[in-house]
């Protein structure tokens, strides 16, 4: 199961499509001096790593400019590859931030209406009864009540057989829905399926090459996709993972690839690096990306060997970025720790 975290700031983004502002107001002022910031970062990383309970790369930028990045463990064991400061990751979940701007994109553009349903861009969607029920709104909102989940494998045939966002469809377009649309809020994968289609569509480009043109170009990511498992850029992560939830700290990895599609969706799986996540937060807030939110995103993924933070616009005007080739909450750990630390949030 996919964790996730999207603040509400930026759910609300796509689905209410308020006009594009900047990020306003002087940064709040942060609990400690970047002096303390650095020594407890510092310390606190070179312990968890030695302890086996943090690999990955650790990015802490202020005022757009880098104050504190490190990488520990390995990207490959089997290679006996490090991570460095340049690895590429499984982001997880953070990819539907893409998804939902490329949506805002679309709808700015007046060529999609949040409100009207799936079947006014997709006439031919195969279960008719959810594309004339089902709102785009409701598909960003994790409002739609798509029944199955986009985890399962195609009948005789591996995971690593899914190579499109398209081919995840068969495996839950025929569901029915879980509940009535607009009804309740659940986490909905599938929805993002849907919604990458539904880009691919309006736009008339393949949604990989949609997004590489008009979200990942604009903000210089050029080492941002969603790769082939097996054809993989070099300085790629393995992710490594206990096969369990709750499992011991000192219970032993395995690679995850047998576990991965053969390539990521609109709702996740695709790769990039701390810099290059941190050079789209700053894009963000020099509004270079057309339908971007403001640079206050707070965005994380992860399933196993895979978790991944995006956090902007902290108190001091620091953001940070936090990728790791481990199960959860390795991450997202050491994220609820700098918000901590900065004064912007609990470390619970």
């Amino acid at each position: 199961m996919i964790r996730h975290l999207i603040a509400c700031a930026l759910l609300s983004f796509p689905v209410a499509l308020p006009a594009q502002q900047p990020s306003g107001g002087p940064p709040r002022a942060p609990l400690i001096t970047q002096a303390e910031l650095v020594q407890r970062l510092s310390g606190t990383m070179d312990s968890l790593a030695k302890r086996g309970a943090f690999s990955g790369v650790v990015l802490v930028a202020k005022n757009g400019a880098p104050v504190w990045e490190r990488a520990y463990g390995m990207a490959v064991h089997a290679r006996k590859l490090p991570n460095t400061v340049e690895t590429a990751f499984n982001l997880g979940s953070i990819n539907k931030l893409f998804t939902q701007v490329a949506i805002r994109q679309l709808t700015l553009a007046g060529k999609v209406n949040p409100d009207s349903t799936i079947s006014v861009y997709w006439p031919d969607y195969p279960n008719q009864a959810i594309a004339k029920s089902v709102t785009i709104r409701q598909l960003l909102g994790h409002r739609a009540g798509l029944g199955g989940h986009i985890f399962g494998t195609l009948p005789g045939r591996p995971r690593s057989s899914i190579r499109h966002n398209r081919d995840y469809l068969a495996l839950f377009v025929n569901e029915a829905p879980a509940f009535a649309p607009g009804t309740r809020q659940q986490y909905c994968n599938a929805c993002y399926v849907v919604l990458g289609e539904i880009i691919g569509r309006v736009s008339g480009e393949d949604y990989y090459d949609y997004m590489r043109a008009h979200v990942y170009g604009p903000a210089g990511l050029s080492r941002t996709a969603a790769w082939a498992v097996d054809s993989l850029p070099a300085n790629t992560a393995v992710g490594y993972t206990t096969g369990r939830d709750g499992a011991r700290g000192d219970a032993p990895l395995k690679p995850n690839t047998d576990d991965l599609p053969g390539r990521g969706s609109a709702a996740g799986g695709g790769y990039s690096t701390a810099q290059y996540l941190m050079r789209f937060v700053q894009a963000l807030r020099e509004q270079k990306v057309p339908g971007g939110p403001p640079a206050g995103v707070g965005i994380a993924g992860g399933s196993g060997g895979i978790n991944a933070v995006v956090e902007g616009a902290l108190p001091g005007g620091y953001d940070l970025v936090v990728l790791a080739n481990l199960d959860p909450p390795s991450a997202e750990r050491v994220a609820r720790m700098v918000r901590a630390w900065l004064g912007g949030g609990d470390d619970n």
